[in-house]
């Protein structure tokens, strides 16, 4: 993660403190990416609190509602509750990483390794269960008959749930472990993971994101949806363009938000071996991580719109929820419809009077 927000929570950059005394220049002097780092503490602050808000927003609306209807849970729903929580996960760590981009990391070296892990274990887990979904709704769609496909009970989702749970903090080891408080002289202190010197380590974790957040994604759904197309083509449903345009838009948000992101990454990993080794790169390295991080991370605000908000079923528990639990708003609302139909039909019919009386 771009550590102009005072970490490198997703170990995918070093951190910005290195890019303001990075010796790169013809004249070997530090470079000056003075603009950069102010830039940052305004926009990463901003963005990270609105990603915040309505990602917390909806995520907590639908772990509410899948709560209340636990006892008629499926895996779809197991697999929506989790991959929820992912996204309620890392976006508790944003306002840490605000904070740090305004100020500097105060919080110590427990929340370091605290925030660093829920960061990046809900990073992964939300990947990971968008995964699942995919290979789930393959399964059931194109092998509709199979073994896997009758035993789809809530049973076998929180099994395969607790397998991704695992696989997430497994792939997040490496940043927790080496999540460091780093105290820069004449500097803001700041979280940051620090990697031992000549391992294998930094390569390691910046490979493992590329291959996790996209290469190993894009295979797997690119495989399952083009099987699932053809077959919900062959079915005869009025719902069916319904449905494929909805599985077109879950392809197609997934990586519009993840590419750049992982694209930069990869620069930046090859600028870590000694590539794009200028000010000018550091600078614009450091510019674009700040967006496209923020427009990757803002895909978890999506994730219940895209997922839960769609299905027609859910939509009703949703609006059952909160008719339960605002019952007076609901009705004041019922009944200024009401009222606003009534008077629509009452000008509705005088103007058909009118109408008649002119023409006669």
């Amino acid at each position: 993660m771009a550590e102009n927000n005072g970490t490198e929570a997703a170990a995918v950059t070093e951190s910005y403190n290195d890019y303001y005394s990075y010796e790169a220049d013809p004249a070997g002097g530090p470079c000056n990416n003075g603009n950069t780092k102010a830039f940052s503490e305004v926009f990463l602050p901003t963005l990270y609190s609105i990603v915040f808000i309505v990602g917390f927003i909806g995520n907590g609306l639908v772990v509410w509602v899948l709560i209340r209807y636990r006892q008629k849970s499926n895996m779809t729903d197991v697999c929506l509750f989790n991959l929820a929580l992912s996204d309620l996960l890392f976006l508790v760590s944003l306002p840490f990483w605000a904070h740090s981009a305004i100020d500097e990391w105060i919080f110590g070296k427990f929340m370091c390794h605290t925030i660093t892990g829920f960061f990046m274990i809900g990073l992964y887990g939300s990947i990971f269960f968008m995964v699942l979904m995919t290979l789930d709704r393959y399964v059931v769609i194109v092998h509709a008959h199979s073994l896997f496909s009758r035993n789809r009970s809530a049973k076998m989702g929180l099994i395969l749930a607790s397998f991704v749970w695992m696989l997430s903090l497994f792939a997040s080891l490496p940043h927790i472990i080496f999540a460091k408080e780093k105290i820069h002289p004449g500097s803001k202190a700041s979280c940051a993971t620090d990697f031992p010197v000549g391992s294998a380590w930094m390569s390691f974790t910046y490979l493992q994101m590329n291959l996790l957040s996209l290469i190993f994604p894009m295979i797997i759904m690119s495989f399952c949806y083009s099987r699932i197309i053809p077959t919900l083509l062959s079915i005869k449903s009025q719902k069916r363009h319904k449905v494929i345009r909805l599985i077109l838009a879950v392809v197609a948000v997934y990586f519009l938000f993840w590419t750049p992101y992982n694209i930069v990454m990869f620069l930046m990993y090859l600028q870590r071996k000694q590539y794009f080794k200028s000010c000018d790169w550091h600078a614009n390295f450091s510019l674009a991580m700040q967006w496209v991080e923020t427009i990757a991370l803002s895909h978890c605000c999506l994730n219940p719109i895209i997922y839960a908000f769609a299905g027609q079923k859910f939509r009703r528990a949703v609006l059952k929820v909160l008719k339960d639990q605002f019952p007076f708003c609901f009705s004041h609302c019922t009944h200024l419809s009401r009222q606003l139909s009534e008077r629509r039909s009452s000008v509705f019919s005088r103007s058909s009077e009118y109408s008649s009386t002119q023409i006669a």
